[in-house]
């Protein structure tokens, strides 16, 4: 039981079940986590209604919808006031260019995803945050050359190792 959410193994195996798979129908998910399917369903109601699944999101394959260009981006501030991040994350919210934003400790504050059609509308972007006050003392840029992994962590290890 993973004491601190209130969840037990089949509740991992649903969440690792829809995490991989999306949704799914009842006889299937019921058939993939080892329940019933009138209580599996009752769980994934109930893990929904917990806030625990965000959403539903396909894996769609960028390169053959368009072109694109993936920079990763870190970025470290001037200033490390509540004020400064706050400013810098509400700024960045609203750009959708940037697709993924996380905050770090050591070193760099933040590092970003950004998607774009080119190099020359990455600068285009960096130079709109560059001059929209939010305390960027410098930045460094990585060019995207291919994915080599990307998926999501496995539920099922993170839990039972939460749960020692």
């Amino acid at each position: 039981m993973n004491e601190k959410h209130g969840l037990d193994a089949a509740d991992i195996r649903i969440l690792s079940a829809v995490q991989k798979h999306g949704q799914l129908s009842k006889t299937k998910l019921a058939e993939m986590v080892n329940l019933s399917p009138t209580p599996c369903w009752a769980r994934l109601n109930r893990l929904r209604a917990a806030g625990f699944i965000r959403g539903y999101h396909a894996d769609i394959a960028l390169d053959r919808v368009a072109d694109v260009t993936q920079v990763i981006v870190t970025v470290s501030l001037r200033h490390h006031r509540r004020a400064d991040f706050e400013r810098f994350e509400s700024h960045i919210r609203k750009i959708e260019e940037i697709t993924h934003c996380i905050a770090t400790g050591g070193g760099m504050d933040y590092v970003m995803s950004v998607f774009v059609p080119s190099l020359a509308q990455f600068q285009g972007l960096m130079d709109d945050l560059l001059s929209a006050d939010l305390s960027i003392d410098r930045y460094i840029t990585y060019i995207v050359t291919r994915q080599v992994k990307a998926g999501s962590p496995n539920l099922g290890k993170l839990a039972s190792r939460a749960a020692r």
